[in-house]
């Protein structure tokens, strides 16, 4: 078992020895965003279901399939700047290239789920006025407008299914590099910088802004989407230099605050190194190299193989449970912990 002294560094963040710290400062262009700064500590055990969701049993029990085999994992020879262990949660977006398949899949889906039925209705509320026979008006009239409202749509979830789903090839490619880096060992919040004041575009160096995960603040911003409805995200910001993470490339907007607050949970709980790692079927197969986790697993006797042997049931039935909790959470009634070494008074 790994011993605590070995594994983390110094800087290992953990609530009970936060350093007291110089007093907050306001970045100037984070005022044009509504904002709402969370408290630190109290956290509950907490995530947003797609996190949970993030990899299933299933996929627990291929990979395992795969390593037992002695099977390398499909695409294995592409970095594309992921990592999520017990050491880090290393985050990176696919190309746009990428991207343009998964949104044609994600759009075109919906799209026909929702006009199909839009454009069914709306030729039958026409039924009454329209003439000669009305079954043979209702497919003339259903198909002109199929054709305009819904064809699109089909052929987007088609190409998209096709090729999401049967050829990677043609869209798992690596990104240009990582976005951002929360790392348990060593307490560290890393954010890649892609201006690097220019120096990218000159010899593609990444520039790399590393500060202590205390030293960054959660906030929930909150701007509309095209309907007006209020889209709300996670912001990680460091309080004292042009630093910050817009945590929607990793947990989609959502309409309720819940969901922002459930992340900052996941993230604090995450870093803490007096605490075990967040249980999801993502971190089961290092649960054991994380010091602090095996101990606590140990002690509590908890199944090493709790979610790789838990049924597709079982698991939709956790989630459905972290769905119901998350609108429950308490993280607007809790004390600050950060206060008692940071003076926010001077924002």
């Amino acid at each position: 078992m790994p011993q605590p002294d070995d594994f983390y560094s110094s800087g290992a963040y953990r609530p009970d020895t936060i350093p007291e710290q110089p007093p907050a400062i306001q970045q100037p262009w984070f005022k044009r965003f509504g904002s709402l700064r969370l408290p630190w500590g109290g956290t509950e055990d907490m995530m947003p279901p797609s996190v949970l969701k993030n990899v299933t049993p299933d996929t627990l029990r291929y990979q395992e399939e795969l390593e037992q085999t002695g099977t390398t994992r499909p695409f294995a020879h592409i970095d594309l700047h992921v990592r999520f262990d017990n050491e880090r949660i290393r985050h990176a977006r696919l190309p746009a290239s990428s991207q343009l398949w998964l949104y044609m899949n994600f759009i075109g889906k919906w799209g026909v789920i929702i006009m199909l039925p839009l454009s069914f209705f709306s030729c039958l509320a026409l039924l009454p006025h329209m003439k000669g026979s009305y079954i043979s008006s209702f497919l003339n009239v259903f198909f002109e407008v199929f054709s305009v409202m819904v064809f699109p749509f089909l052929l987007a979830w088609l190409f998209g299914w096709l090729v999401v789903n049967h050829l990677p090839k043609l869209w798992i490619k690596p990104s240009k590099g990582p976005l951002w880096e929360f790392n348990r060992r060593t307490g560290l919040v890393t954010v890649f910088d892609y201006d690097n004041n220019g120096e990218y575009k000159k010899n593609g160096t990444v520039g790399e802004k590393v500060a202590p995960f205390y030293e960054f603040d959660a906030y929930i911003t909150v701007s509309p989407d095209r309907q007006g409805f209020p889209n709300n995200v996670l912001s990680i910001v460091h309080r004292y230099q042009d630093s910050w993470i817009n945590m929607a490339n990793f947990v989609a907007p959502s309409g309720s605050a819940s969901e922002p607050c459930g992340l900052w949970d996941y993230l604090q709980n995450y870093m803490d190194i007096t605490q075990p790692l967040p249980d999801t079927p993502q971190m089961e197969p290092y649960r054991h190299r994380d010091p602090t986790t095996a101990v606590y697993d140990q002690q509590t006797g908890r199944e090493p193989r709790y979610w790789r042997d838990m049924d597709d049931d079982t698991f939709n039935t956790k989630v459905r449970e972290m769905t119901e909790r998350i609108p429950h959470i308490n993280t607007m009634q809790r004390t600050n912990l950060m206060p008692r070494y940071v003076n926010y008074h001077a924002q």
